[in-house]
């Protein structure tokens, strides 16, 4: 009887050698997003944990304040999430006292979202955290050096229409 080798051989062999950046990967700036992302939400996040609430509800907080008087409809197309994940978030958020749903003056089935003052609140300390540590990655920069990081991360986004 024979002995099977390959990958169907029973366990795969491990690899000793680290990835390498390619001609159309970069590792070190992928390793940077990860770990700048991971930073810049740990505060807010810690916020959150406190009233139970996570990232979903912070998203939700944050463009509700940033466009008062928003649609749900408007806010799914944003956040990009189904109705059901929102649907939970947002009677959190309601039930909480953080946000308002108001029936739209012409169509009554249109549902707007509005702030309270306790949501503009916590919109505004979820955000001081994360604007400090902005302003310290910046210091000492150039307008030219802000306004570039601003066009690469607008360039990072997914866009299915013009903004």
């Amino acid at each position: 009887m024979s002995r099977q080798t390959g990958p169907k051989a029973g366990k795969p062999e491990p690899l000793a050698t680290p990835m390498e950046d390619t001609d159309i990967i970069d590792f070190e700036i992928i390793e940077l997003f990860f770990f700048a992302y991971r930073d810049f939400v740990s505060d807010p996040d810690a916020i959150l944990e406190k009233s139970g609430f996570g990232r979903a509800h912070h998203r939700v907080v944050h463009f509700v304040n940033r466009n008062p008087g928003m649609t749900v409809a408007d806010l799914l197309e944003t956040l990009k999430i189904t109705k059901q994940s929102l649907a939970r978030v947002l009677k959190q958020l309601i039930d909480s006292g953080y946000i308002r749903q108001v029936a739209g003056p012409e169509d009554r089935r249109q549902r707007k979202l509005y702030p309270t003052k306790s949501g503009r609140e916590l919109a505004l300390a979820l955000a001081e955290p994360q604007s400090r540590r902005i302003e310290r990655a910046f210091e000492g920069a150039s307008a030219e050096v802000r306004e570039g990081v601003k066009a690469f991360l607008s360039g990072m986004r997914d866009r299915q229409k013009a903004d």
